[in-house]
């Protein structure tokens, strides 16, 4: 069965009127589009200060006909993006949730480090990914999601706070050849490179696009419209993904 996946990233919601006419932009595109999604991907700083209202908004935001699949970025905090966001009591732990779509493992994974930019799976966080792959039949494809890229994008600011130890990661998927692929965001800009001889997706983000060293100096580009991806996965496990723009 193919699978068509939307994945977007980086929403930094902070109660202003550019990034909620940004993001609400990005969901009518997606709302309208004549074939649904199968599930939409946000892979992190969905709030920009980590307000329970910041999350509220978001809630409203990402109502959708299909599944919207979340896991937190460094902007984040978790006991109100567990309260406001998922309805769930308010916790510290790291938020973990394994989806089933189309026949395929999504696994949202929190790769932050509280009061920090920089990422990490940490050992709970890596025991559940162990955990939820080995239970997995093993012709059921998944892909892993999270915030922080762990390879170098090229550019000193991504680069400064990126997945730390992500040796552990790669061990870990050496005994799980059915993970197609690993999706992240934090980088505001679209790329593709390969993680432990897999796909490594780096989502576009919706608030503003990074600007690289050969591109000027100033690295924040607030003029850019915001980007999304499109995953197809088809009946082969071969990932193919197209990159938008929402104008």
């Amino acid at each position: 069965m193919t699978v068509l996946l939307a994945h977007i990233s980086d929403l930094h919601l902070d109660g202003s009127e550019r990034a909620t006419r940004r993001a609400g932009r990005v969901m009518d595109y997606l709302r309208a589009l004549p074939r649904p999604v199968d599930a939409l991907l946000v892979t992190g700083d969905i709030a920009d200060h980590g307000e329970e209202a910041e999350y509220a908004e978001a809630a409203s935001l990402l109502t959708a006909s299909f599944p919207v699949l979340t896991c937190p970025g460094n902007h984040d905090a978790r006991p109100a993006y567990r309260k406001a966001l998922l309805g769930e009591a308010p916790d510290q732990g790291p938020v973990n949730r394994i989806h089933h779509i189309a026949g395929t493992a999504v696994l949202m994974c929190d790769s932050t480090i509280p009061g920090r930019d920089e990422g990490r799976l940490d050992a709970e966080t890596l025991d559940w990914i162990g955990t939820q792959l080995t239970g997995l039949p093993r012709d059921t494809p998944a892909l892993i999601a999270f915030h922080q890229p762990p390879v170098e994008l090229h550019h000193p600011l991504p680069d400064s706070c990126r997945l730390e130890q992500p040796g552990q990661l790669a061990g870990l998927l050496e005994a799980h050849p059915q993970v197609v692929a690993v999706l992240t965001g934090h980088a505001h800009t679209a790329a593709a490179s390969t993680f432990a001889a897999r796909p490594l997706i780096v989502g576009p983000a919706v608030t503003w696009t990074l600007r690289m060293p050969w591109e000027g100096d100033r690295p924040a580009d607030r003029d850019q419209p915001p980007g999304l991806a499109f995953h197809v996965l088809g009946d082969d496990g071969r990932l193919t993904t197209h990159y938008r723009v929402v104008l």
